[in-house]
């Protein structure tokens, strides 16, 4: 066995789901508009709803409520019904508790060290 075949000895999954959801370009993408949503969406008190996020995306509704389910699922957002529609909003602590995981699993990264092509 080689070492890049040695098993996991520690339950990753709370790393790699959330890195999985944020794999997805107009995942990530909705993600980082929702950091600052009154710059790109109508805003309400609740969130951002799902037909603005619809709208700015140019996809099918069914495909960006899966794709919210998806970032929900992970806890990267939170979602609040209101009658018939569905708000958005980041989860702030969610998202900062994932940042340092990341950083105690991997370590700081210094990212004007990587070599762009």
């Amino acid at each position: 066995m080689t070492t890049h075949d040695a098993p996991v000895t520690e339950d990753l999954t709370v790393l790699t789901e959330p890195l999985k959801a944020l794999a997805n370009p107009v995942r990530l993408q909705v993600l980082q508009w929702l950091r600052t949503p009154e710059e790109h969406f109508p805003v309400n008190e609740v969130g951002v709803c799902v037909s603005h996020i619809q709208a700015k995306t140019g996809l099918a509704q069914s495909t960006v409520s899966a794709y919210m389910a998806a970032l929900e699922r992970v806890g990267l957002v939170r979602s609040t019904r209101v009658g018939k529609w569905t708000h958005y909003r980041r989860d702030e602590e969610r998202i900062a508790q994932l940042m340092e995981q990341l950083r105690q699993n991997i370590g700081d990264i210094d990212l004007s060290r990587i070599v762009r092509s």
